[in-house]
């Protein structure tokens, strides 16, 4: 009982923080990174298709992106969906290779940046408290049906909260890491 709850626990918690470094991944630093694009979708024989599944991206450098798209017809498409794209980017094409120049990031909008990054893990660490919460209201409904001892109750919440403090400290250090990565000039 006690393992299974743990096993559900952490399975949780896991995907909490592999869920903040996703969103992280996604904000621009000052070097390029093909992830900034996932976000991007083309409009594709009517649909609205991600531009993973039409093109290859991947960073030719610090401040420059090369999407190699699959199709040559899909390449104003593809250009026109990153133009659009809020992020503010300006493509140029040659063939079915488009090039994404990356300008770089002014002072202030990387303190905008690490605002936004700093929330973001506040928001992580809050669903992983969360977690912790509701296990512990579990744990404690599960003692007062006596399905469980109060020493095995005891026993849950130290290794959920050492679970929490665990993937607290993950979220942390990939802030901290992010945080540096943004405000390298």
């Amino acid at each position: 009982m006690i393992s299974k709850i743990e096993t559900e626990t952490q399975s949780r918690m896991e995907k909490c923080t592999e869920s903040f470094e996703s969103q992280i991944k996604k904000i621009r630093t000052g070097r390029a990174s093909p992830s900034i694009l996932d976000s991007i979708q083309v409009e594709y024989y009517g649909a609205s298709t991600p531009l993973r599944q039409l093109a290859n991206i991947v960073a030719e450098d610090s401040s420059h992106l090369a999407v190699t798209v699959f199709d040559r017809n899909l390449t104003p498409y593809i250009e026109k969906a990153i133009q659009n794209s809020p992020l503010g980017l300006n493509p140029s094409s040659a063939a079915n290779l488009i090039r994404v120049p990356l300008p770089p990031l002014t002072e202030d909008r990387r303190k905008e940046l690490i605002k936004v990054i700093r929330s973001e893990a506040e928001a992580a660490r809050v669903a992983v408290r969360n977690i912790r919460a509701s296990v512990n209201k579990k744990s404690k409904e599960t003692l007062k049906k006596k399905e469980i001892s109060e020493d095995e109750d005891r026993q849950i919440q130290d290794n959920v909260q050492k679970l929490t403090d665990r993937y607290i400290k993950k979220i942390d250090e990939f802030l901290t890491k992010k945080e540096k990565e943004v405000m390298t000039v």
